[in-house]
């Protein structure tokens, strides 16, 4: 496997079972790929930094309503963390780095510094995939709260999430409790790099489509779906032997999908080369 160095760093901290794999780490990987010339030990320091903060700030009665409220506080009224509603779709906002430096982002990456953040004071909490907008919770059963980091960290109980689904859709949306599951570790980076994609994707920008593409496939070697792109892509940009082998194995793993046939016959273009 020929890869870069930022590549096999984040290959290492994947190739590992979920619960061991360091997600600022990962991401701070993602993101050497784009920006080589920083150093990831320096933002794991920051994260350790602004958690020694929090930490000091915590009430003697550390109940998870109280913590949430410290850990609010100190990145949004003291270190100005915010949404970016201006340029939401600012490739900027999914590299970690440059979320701590410009302290905004999305809801996934201010997300991920929030988690970051609690695992570090130990309030363990986990990500919450709900379509459309990320959020995140406490980590024990029954916790009835989620947290908005991209809204100032603003505190949601599951009502409040109907709300805001119908809100993002524009439309009464019926929320599935399978909206407010936990995602893991792996998840969570797929969803970073998946919204890469989709920017590069509209941006036209097919190297960059490619990189997101390629690191999913590590995440998930078994995604067609992103076997079948990355074999259109490969086409696009001449890449022939590549090309065919992406979109045969697509099709032998999913030899009745709706596309099928599409891809049958780029196939068969393939093969009169």
């Amino acid at each position: 496997m020929n890869l870069t160095i930022a590549r096999q760093l984040f290959y290492q901290e994947i190739n590992q079972p979920d619960a061991s794999i360091d997600l600022a780490k990962a991401a701070l990987y993602v993101a050497l790929e784009e920006y080589p010339n920083f150093e990831p030990l320096d933002y794991l320091s920051v994260l350790d930094t602004i958690a020694d903060r929090v930490r000091l700030r915590l009430p003697p009665q550390n109940y998870p309503l109280r913590i949430i409220q410290t850990i609010n506080r100190y990145l949004y009224d003291d270190l100005e963390f915010s949404g970016n509603n201006a340029d939401y779709y600012d490739p900027r906002n999914s590299f970690l780095n440059q979320v701590i430096d410009r302290r905004t982002g999305i809801p996934i990456s201010l997300s991920l510094v929030y988690l970051e953040v609690a695992k570090r004071i130990d309030f363990p909490m986990v990500g919450i995939g709900m379509p459309g907008h990320f959020l995140i919770r406490p980590d024990f059963e029954d916790a009835g709260i989620f947290v908005d980091a991209f809204n100032g960290g603003e505190i949601l109980f599951a009502e409040d999430c109907q709300g805001r689904l119908s809100q993002i859709y524009g439309q009464p949306m019926e929320l599935q409790p399978a909206f407010l599951a936990p995602v893991s570790p792996r998840q969570l980076l797929g969803r970073m790099l998946g919204n890469l994609k989709a920017i590069y994707f509209q941006q036209g920008d097919a190297m960059r489509f490619l990189a997101a593409i390629d690191r999913l496939l590590l995440l998930f070697p078994d995604a067609l779906g992103e076997r079948r792109d990355r074999g259109i892509l490969y086409y696009q940009l001449g890449r022939l032997a590549e090309a065919r082998q992406d979109l045969e194995l697509y099709l032998t793993n999913a030899p009745n999908a709706e596309d099928a046939a599409r891809i049958r016959l780029l196939l068969e273009r393939l093969n009169q080369n």
